[in-house]
């Protein structure tokens, strides 16, 4: 059993940790990473929404809802995060956007300051505050994006690929079912790139699907549950991996040995 880095970590500055506690920092540096990519701008800002039951099941399946939602609300009252529901389509849905408060970030010595050598992004330094009340520059300079093996690009092209991966999946899972799931669903392609940052291939959902098919399909009181939102769910999807038959080898085949039989009884030729 190996804990030690096998799957997309989280990162976090010790010094942000210090600034706003453990909790805070993680849910701060993950909401910075998802700006990084988020294609959804209003306002000349750049903002990503997500409900507080998506951000524990996809983000921090560690934590329960209300640990996430009490951070989040502690972010917002502290001013490190700015939250709204008035960008949602319908007025009904309250899901929230959020965006970092950059102005409240260096008003608390969260600088800009790049060392020599250091691509220049738009991102915020953090400084440890002494106790002259000087500012002593933290030998981190930039906030790290969190996940590590996730594509980092809003390339078009990379969009693409992920879409692609998607409709193979969902393709693949209504063949088997009968179904007619839609790979652009955002809900769906949330869960599919949650397993695929944890380092799962195309062949293990494929496995997933055909182990609770062959379980489930018949089966009336289980065959609603042939469904994205429950085969590739974080709390379900390694789980229903691992219930896959592995094939026995096969032993090859022991021939038995003859003793050839010696006719002593015959002279030589």
């Amino acid at each position: 059993m190996n804990l030690l880095i096998s799957e997309s970590p989280l990162q976090v500055l010790p010094t942000l940790a210090v600034k706003v506690g453990l909790n805070k920092a993680i849910i701060l540096q993950q909401l910075y990473y998802r700006l990084l990519i988020s294609k959804n701008i209003r306002d000349g800002h750049r903002w990503f929404y997500k409900s507080f039951e998506d951000w524990q099941a996809e983000e921090f399946p560690f934590w329960s809802v209300s640990t996430v939602k009490r951070a989040m609300k502690e972010l917002e009252d502290d001013g490190y995060v700015i939250s709204t529901s008035a960008h949602n389509r319908i007025k009904m849905d309250r899901t929230k956007w959020y965006r970092i408060n950059t102005e409240k970030l260096r008003s608390e010595h969260f600088q800009k300051t790049l060392t020599p050598g250091e691509e220049k992004v738009d991102a915020s330094v953090q400084n440890d505050t002494m106790e002259d009340g000087k500012t002593e520059q933290s030998h981190c300079v930039k906030m790290t994006p969190a996940i590590t093996k996730e594509v980092k690009s809003n390339k078009k092209d990379n969009v693409e690929m992920t879409l692609d991966v998607a409709s193979e999946i969902i393709n693949y899972l209504n063949q088997q079912t009968g179904k007619a799931f839609k790979p652009t669903t955002k809900a769906t392609k949330d869960f599919i790139n949650g397993r695929l940052r944890e380092g799962h291939t195309v062949e293990h959902f494929k496995t997933v699907i055909d182990t609770k098919v062959k379980q489930w399909l018949n089966d009336p009181k289980w065959d609603a549950y042939l469904r994205p939102s429950t085969l590739f769910n974080p709390k379900n999807f390694e789980n229903y991996l691992n219930e896959a038959p592995v094939a026995k080898p096969v032993k090859p085949k022991q021939t038995s040995y003859t003793p050839p039989v010696l006719d002593f009884g015959k002279g030589e030729e």
